[in-house]
């Protein structure tokens, strides 16, 4: 190849009495094959390589289809042709003149498919990431990708503009303390958003795919984006906020992760009784209330505990006024009640708290305060649990003598 080039370029052709230099004719021959042989690489060799590439990974593969990083790569072929070729055609300083253009055509050729497969392998890399989300769920790659991808934009201008002014990048990049400020000024969202990516990334705040609450800017719902200046949530009610990254770092939000992680989420409602129907049992409604499978060991143990201190501490007489000793009271065998029914409801997450506890009266009643974590963690099922509970616990109130408030 090098010695036709040669051959030619010392030849020149004369067509209707115009001259055309022979290096002119090389150049577009050498075009021409650079062109071939890149139609060819791409409509024969590509497929084959894509091929073999589905059979070894299929996840790989599509992530290289989709960004279209092997035929950006096969570019390469006829920018290599160009350059072999390009010397062997300016031999001489006349042809080197003519063709002064074409070296720095190729360099700005080749920066620009390097830009270009840069730009790619970051994106298959994004699809990688996508299409594997849950091995990589934690790793926060999109803020960090698209940072890349400024910064390779910014070393290719400066590599085009050092190949167009003949001199050094070094030369460029010692002046770029003059432009910092403007820099600053235009990539101000980028570079917040890259720290606070890298902070998020870090302590691990949010993830694709989190639950979020932001009340600040409306947000309530599942995290669907996270990009290097925005992280995009779909709201409850099907819209969608973006915020900007670093408000997440700024300012407070909360992130239910921790909650689905955890395998329960909590019941915490009261039930409000009238403060007028809590009173002392009575040895028959003692009786019937043994007949409670759930808290017949409670009756039994405590009634003998009652009647044991009242036995050591007073007199008969002495307890025949309800103000001397202790006695059962039908909030407090309501309140047991409540507690082992949860203690033994299937929904109910048994190994983390369970508490049935009074709150402090007001003149909206008692309250009866229920905490618990429900097993289902997905709203619909948990929220089912729980009013299929407070179902219960209403309606057996009277069963213990007791009146719920209502104004």
């Amino acid at each position: 190849m090098e010695y036709f080039l040669s051959v030619l370029s010392d030849v020149d052709i004369v067509i209707h009495n115009v001259t055309i230099p022979m290096y002119t004719v090389s150049l577009l021959i050498l075009a021409a094959a650079a062109a071939g042989v890149y139609l060819i690489a791409v409509n024969v060799f590509l497929p084959i390589l894509n091929t073999f590439i589905r059979r070894t990974n299929a996840t790989v593969a599509d992530a290289l289809s989709s960004s279209k990083l092997l035929r950006r790569a096969f570019h390469l072929i006829p920018a290599t042709i160009l350059a072999v070729g390009l010397p062997v055609i300016m031999g001489d300083a006349g042809e080197r003149e003519a063709l002064g253009l074409a070296p720095k055509a190729l360099g700005l050729y080749y920066v620009l498919i390097g830009l270009a497969i840069f730009d790619a392998l970051l994106s298959a890399t994004r699809n990688i990431f996508d299409k594997d989300n849950e091995r990589y769920k934690k790793v926060g790659l999109t803020g960090a990708l698209q940072a890349l991808k400024i910064v390779g934009l910014i070393v290719a201008v400066i590599l085009a503009v050092s190949i167009l002014a003949g001199k050094s990048p070094v030369y460029f990049l010692s002046g770029l303390g003059a432009f910092t400020a403007i820099l600053m000024l235009i990539f101000r969202d980028p570079i917040l958003g890259l720290v606070a990516g890298v902070q998020l990334s870090a302590m691990d705040l949010v993830r694709k795919g989190d639950w979020v609450d932001i009340p600040k800017h409306g947000a309530d719902g599942t995290v669907v984006d996270i990009t290097l200046t925005t992280v995009k949530v779909s709201n409850w009610d099907k819209t969608f906020t973006a915020i900007p990254a670093y408000e997440l770092v700024a300012n407070s939000f909360k992130n239910w992760r921790g909650m689905f992680e955890s395998g329960g989420r909590r019941i915490k409602r009261s039930i409000r009784f009238s403060a007028r129907s809590v009173r002392f049992l009575t040895d028959e409604e003692i009786q019937n209330l043994r007949k409670i499978k759930l808290i017949e060991k409670y009756i039994v143990e405590k009634t003998a505990e009652i009647c044991n201190y009242n036995e050591a501490e007073f007199s008969e007489e002495d307890l025949c006024m309800q103000t001397n000793g202790r006695r059962l009271t039908n909030i407090g065998t309501y309140r047991a009640y409540c507690d082992a029914y949860l203690r033994h409801h299937p929904g109910i997450n048994q190994d983390m708290m369970i508490m049935v506890r009074q709150l402090q009266p007001t003149e909206l009643g008692l309250p009866l305060e229920i905490y618990a974590f429900t097993s289902d963690v997905m709203w619909v099922g948990h929220e089912n649990t729980q009013s299929n509970i407070f179902d219960h616990f209403i309606s057996i109130v009277p069963e213990f003598g007791l009146e719920m408030y209502q104004r």
